[in-house]
């Protein structure tokens, strides 16, 4: 850990859905990457992504991509900051467990918990550590942003702020030490379940890109872009087929893999961000707890964010400071 203050006060993690690697950067240049067939978007249905359908990925996953026409602000990102294309979800399942890994670097589920886990999350179920109980004792600030695993933590339940907040308190000087930010279901680029998800054109993944360079933009309005780092990752797999076949570190209770899950792209925005670098380095949703551990001199949470890099290979903390993005 480095020995003078670190010019990152706030950071923001910008939780998207449902898509992995190639799915989004498998053209990227300079990214491990493979082309693959045009997707619909929004695409026509949601693709299983439990853990089950991760298990048989190489036979049923969709082989399908978004091309840089639909998200060109996240590849402009890339660009201009860092892409991270070795990158896993810590979880080989869906949105619950990999979003509860980004909050505490655990989970004792593999699957979503029930059908309503989303609208009725709860009661809780973990009375244990948390990087924001971390950040509490350390007097520093957090803020879930329309998160909604944090009702699964005893911590952090009832919590909740809405996510059109996160533009009011950075533009009042408000803004936490750290922001989960999620949006809501037809922004999240999160593909229909439902007929009415499909007719409000929920998983159309170029509005969902706008609504998270909109996010950047207030911080960069309420000028506190000379002090932030912002992650921007994607919660678990979507379904989508990745030529990457993830390292396995940890084994679910039947024997399977648990750990890691598909990977997904992360884009690491900050004025010490490194330009148009395309990290190698095996990072994971734990690595981003990490990174705040480091940054803020907060103890280890658990024998996994122990292991876990902390986004180190991104970041230039001597560079001359990057321009907001364009």
């Amino acid at each position: 850990m480095s020995t003078h203050p670190s010019p990152i006060k706030h950071v923001v993690i910008i939780v998207k859905e449902n898509h992995g690697y190639d799915n989004y950067f498998g053209q990227f240049p300079g990214g491990n990457g493979v082309a693959l067939p045009a997707s619909p978007n929004p695409p026509p249905k949601d693709p299983n992504h439990r853990h089950s359908a991760w298990l048989t990925r190489d036979k049923t996953a969709p082989r399908v991509a978004f091309p840089q026409a639909d998200i060109p602000h996240y590849w402009s990102y890339a660009n201009q900051f860092a892409l991270c294309d070795n990158y896993y979800t810590d979880v080989a399942g869906p949105s619950t467990t990999n979003h509860l890994m980004l909050i505490m670097a655990d989970s004792k589920l593999i699957d979503n918990p029930s059908s309503g886990y989303r609208k009725h999350p709860g009661p809780p179920l973990y009375d244990q550590p948390s990087l924001p109980s971390q950040l509490d004792a350390a007097k520093l600030s957090w803020g879930n942003y329309n998160g909604y695993a944090f009702e699964f933590i005893k911590y952090t339940a009832g919590k909740k702020r809405a996510w059109q907040q996160f533009a009011t308190d950075a533009a009042a000087k408000k803004l936490p030490t750290v922001s989960w930010l999620y949006a809501d279901e037809v922004m999240s680029e999160h593909p229909a379940d439902t007929a009415a998800q499909r007719a409000a054109a929920a998983g159309d993944v170029s509005k969902g890109s706008q609504w998270t360079v909109s996010q950047v933009q207030a911080l960069v309005a309420a000028g506190l872009w000379p002090e932030v780092a912002i992650f921007i990752t994607w919660d678990d797999w979507g379904g989508w087929w990745d030529h990457v076949t993830p390292p396995e570190v940890e084994k679910w209770t039947d024997g399977t893999q648990f750990r890691y899950g598909g990977r997904v792209g992360c884009l690491v925005v900050s004025p010490y961000a490194r330009k148009g670098y395309v990290s190698k380095a095996l990072h994971s949703h734990v690595s981003l707890i990490k990174f705040c551990e480091n940054n803020f001199g907060l103890p280890s949470l658990n024998a996994r964010t122990k292991a876990s890099d902390g986004m180190e290979d991104c970041f230039d903390f001597t560079q001359a400071p990057l321009p907001p993005p364009q």
